[in-house]
């Protein structure tokens, strides 16, 4: 009989080992992700797409959703119905709802949060952001894409014809003009490497009142205004950054074959298909698997507010394959812009 209680006992310690070992893996492995997306959709085949795709793909979530916005009086009150959800982690998608995020962290200390392409800093002495002190429970999703915009310039500075190239904006973020100032600084480079004089439309990064913008993220009409007023000025290379708008660009260069379009976020040969013969190649951000990142640091319960930052060299920012267009991008260019980008991860070429 002492034996049999002996056996029990240790079969009943067993157990509880086991459900001591299982009870926090589980636990961990079942989050509720939450995205607040910006305006555009969520398939914008840009922004939107790429970190929801990456939410999808995540592993360690019981649950993710999303939740659209059509302005940016959306942004708060998509936060606030994630909140009364109790998600585990609220994710805003874009450097134009980090104020929104910020706001409902402070409120909600015990919530998770990240925001997609900004720090996700508190408010400074004068309401906006910069300068600002980290929050404790948000984590930025930032990415070094001047980087890979430097290796676009001069891709497309070597590519051109013309010898005019054309950049615009969605609106005057930061997060957009970084682009905008590495292609440009990209084209000078291979100027001065060529002793070329390539011309740059629509941004000059010591003139940034004067640049190109749209105004949003959803004018088409007024994006692809823009694209054909670059095309009669003679520009033969068109870097839209302007997330979804890239597609009235695209458009015109398929329709008006005067001009070739370089896309932004995501790689756009895979997300739009039907610009595949005009598009010269794309800048692209690691969105969906700085999402994935932030989810899984969560789930494990790893997560701290340290900022990521994707860079050439941990491969979280790079320029996609020239695909069809290949054949048309003389070799030594490519050549070159391969050596640029080790380069530029190397810190032997600085882009700032």
């Amino acid at each position: 009989m002492k034996k049999s209680f002996k056996l029990i006992t240790l079969a009943a310690a067993a157990a509880l080992v086991v459900g001591v070992a299982v009870a926090p893996a589980s636990q961990a492995a079942k989050i509720k992700a939450c995205l607040a997306l910006d305006t555009g959709g969520v398939d914008d085949h840009s922004f939107n797409a790429s970190a929801w795709a990456g939410a999808q793909a995540s592993t360690g979530i019981a649950s993710v959703q999303y939740l659209p916005a059509t302005s940016a009086a959306d942004f708060a009150p998509n936060i606030k119905k994630f909140v009364d959800q109790k998600c585990d982690l609220i994710i805003g998608v874009g450097f134009a709802i980090s104020g929104a995020i910020v706001d409902s962290a402070n409120l909600n200390p015990t919530i998770k949060y990240a925001v997609v392409d900004d720090q996700g800093y508190d408010h400074g002495p004068k309401g906006d952001q910069y300068p600002g002190k980290p929050v404790a429970n948000v984590k930025g999703l930032t990415f070094s894409t001047d980087e890979p915009s430097f290796m676009a310039g001069y891709a497309a500075a070597g590519y051109s014809k013309t010898g005019k190239v054309a950049t615009y904006g969605g609106a005057p973020y930061p997060t957009v003009t970084i682009f905008m100032d590495g292609f440009a600084k990209g084209v000078a480079y291979y100027n001065k490497i060529h002793k070329k004089s390539v011309k740059v439309l629509g941004w000059d990064p010591a003139k940034p009142d004067a640049g190109t913008f749209v105004g949003d993220f959803q004018n088409q009409n007024k994006a692809l205004s823009i694209s054909t007023g670059f095309e009669q000025q003679g520009a033969d290379v068109i870097f839209p950054v302007a997330g979804g708008l890239g597609g009235a660009t695209a458009g015109q260069s398929l329709k008006g074959k005067k001009s070739v379009t370089i896309w932004v976020d995501s790689d756009g040969y895979d997300l739009v298909p039907q610009y595949r013969s005009v598009l010269l190649t794309s800048v692209v951000k690691g969105i969906g698997e700085s999402v994935k990142s932030v989810i899984t640091d969560v789930s494990t319960k790893k997560y701290t507010n340290a900022s990521y930052v994707g860079t050439l060299k941990n491969k979280g920012v790079s320029l996609a394959s020239y695909h069809d267009l290949a054949k048309k991008v003389p070799g030594q260019i490519q050549n070159e812009v391969r050596q640029l980008g080790k380069d530029i991860a190397s810190g032997k070429v600085s882009v700032k």
